[in-house]
């Protein structure tokens, strides 16, 4: 047996050149130090993000958009063999993606992770962010429940909220002045064809830049001397370690999945009014608090477009943080952004908190 798993390797190595793949990922270090938790963010995030591929094209065989959207959601939740788990690992694993972009967009963040070389690092992984979220937006939709139907309105009040080009926005999102099977082949032809489209290639160039940069190290191991820093092999050692940590990942979706399995609702329907407590999901609930403090404060469309000008505005800033901080010599402004960092993630707590008390 032994023999023929050889030849085998030899056979491969031959064609493939995977001696030079593993060559490069022995010679490739990671740094070791007690922020190390924090580097294996970015990894849970692509496990759940093939997650999501896998088990949405198998969700994919039997869901029909359209007019039959809802009937199909029901057949693969009550029908179909695990179709119920394979629905809920989907809709678990687009949160858990989402909630992991972001921890792990804010432990780039304050590690400084986005200075020289790494700009375009933090670019390509706010563009990540922001298409994961119009993702879970556009795949909320899909199942055309009661729940998705009029949380779908309410979330497309944020940009439809924008001076002068938003209503023209909101019609061409929606294909018409209200969401309706229109709006819902829309909604898949962007969340099955075109959002991949752009995911993919910008997912390729994001892990090229990490390969090409490597881990980059916090400002504190930064300034200990060369000789006093700690690494690890990438292959095997961190490697395996990455693996536990998405066998760890898969263990906590797979209890989510079994434990509070994703419900079904009842179908949508324009003529009723919406249920009490209809909101967006959570990762728009701080856009949607801020549009609502300020339609308060303010008459008429003036609030709400300030609440979208603030909010733009904020993330504007966030994606030219290292313009700002450009390298460890930046000295006031390294604080700066440290305390314009905490000032937003504070923000985004309190905001999301605040509007979910308010409903």
């Amino acid at each position: 047996m032994k023999s023929k798993i050889d030849a085998l390797w030899k056979w491969l190595d031959e064609r493939l050149d995977l001696s030079q793949i593993i060559a490069f990922a022995q010679h490739k270090t990671v740094p070791q130090h007690k922020y190390s938790f924090w580097y294996y963010w970015g990894g849970i995030s692509l496990f759940l993000f093939l997650v999501q591929a896998l088990t949405g094209v198998l969700l994919l065989i039997y869901y029909r958009p359209g007019p039959e959207a809802f009937d199909s959601v029901r057949q693969i939740t009550y029908e179909i063999n695990f179709g119920w788990l394979i629905r809920s690992l989907h809709a678990w694993a687009a949160n858990l993606m989402v909630a992991s972009i972001f921890v792990h967009m804010f432990s780039v963040y304050f590690m400084k992770a986005y200075r020289a070389p790494r700009e375009f690092g933090w670019w390509s992984g706010m563009l990540l962010l922001m298409i994961s979220t119009v993702f879970g937006f556009s795949g909320y939709l899909l199942p055309m429940n009661e729940l998705s139907y009029f949380a779908t309105k309410v979330g497309l009040e944020i940009p439809t909220s924008m001076p002068i080009i938003g209503p023209l926005i909101g019609d061409i999102v929606r294909a018409g002045p209200e969401v309706s099977e229109y709006t819902l082949q829309r909604f898949f032809a962007l969340h099955v064809v075109v959002l991949p489209a752009l995911f993919v290639p910008i997912l390729v160039f994001h892990l090229w830049l990490v390969q090409r940069n490597g881990m980059a190290l916090p400002p504190s191991e930064e300034a200990r001397p060369v000789q006093e820093r700690k690494t690890i092999p990438f292959f095997p050692n961190f490697f395996m370690k990455d693996l536990a940590v998405w066998l760890i990942t898969l263990n906590v979706l797979a209890l989510l999945a079994v434990c509070f399995p994703w419900d079904l609702g009842v179908q949508a329907d324009a003529l009723k009014p919406a249920p009490l407590g209809i909101h967006p999901e959570w990762y728009f609930m701080s856009a949607f608090q801020i549009l609502k403090v300020f339609g308060n404060l303010l008459p008429g469309d003036l609030g709400e477009a300030m609440g979208v000008g603030i909010f733009t505005l904020g993330i504007i800033l966030w994606m030219l943080i290292p313009l700002y901080d450009p390298d460890s010599r930046s000295g006031e402004r390294a604080r700066h952004a440290t305390y314009f960092g905490l000032l937003v993630l504070a923000g985004v707590i309190v905001l999301t908190i605040w509007g979910y008390a308010a409903l």
